[in-house]
């Protein structure tokens, strides 16, 4: 540090010499700058490579569950006709294996939303951790 002595007041004028810290400074950017691009990013994976699309579609139509509220009351599990009573014991049996719990709702333009806020509520008390809404707009690609 360096100190000014004297001055226009008569008093003794103090100011620290900051050349040394700049430099200490400088150093420890460097250092930093040089030391971060040597930290991994990430983790190495392997990507699945896709299968043939007919054997692939086959098996998105097997893993994908849907079920269809209808107007009238009725329901389907994708192509499968149910009732509300045997909605959930249906759902656990489908599930019971899989890891992938995701199943999604499809409703009619005129259902109520009550019995597809019913139909959610039955797979959510069979296990099924998520629930898709399906809309006609969505189905259609839009």
């Amino acid at each position: 540090m360096g100190m000014d002595v004297g001055g226009e007041s008569g008093g003794s004028l103090s100011s620290p010499n900051v050349v040394p810290l700049i430099d200490i400074l400088l150093v420890l950017i460097i250092i930093f700058m040089v030391i971060t691009p040597l930290t991994p990013k990430g983790l190495d994976t392997l990507v699945p490579q896709p299968s043939p699309n007919q054997q692939q579609n086959v098996e998105l139509e097997n893993k994908t569950v849907v079920v269809q509220v209808a107007n009238n009351g009725k329901l389907k599990i994708n192509q499968e006709d149910t009732t509300w009573d045997r909605l959930g014991p249906r759902m656990e049996e489908i599930f019971k294996e899989r890891a992938e719990k995701i199943a999604f709702v499809k409703g009619d333009n005129d259902v109520m939303f009550m019995d597809v806020a019913r139909a959610i509520d039955i797979m959510r008390g069979a296990g099924i951790d998520k629930i898709g809404l399906i809309t006609a707009k969505l189905e259609a690609g839009q």
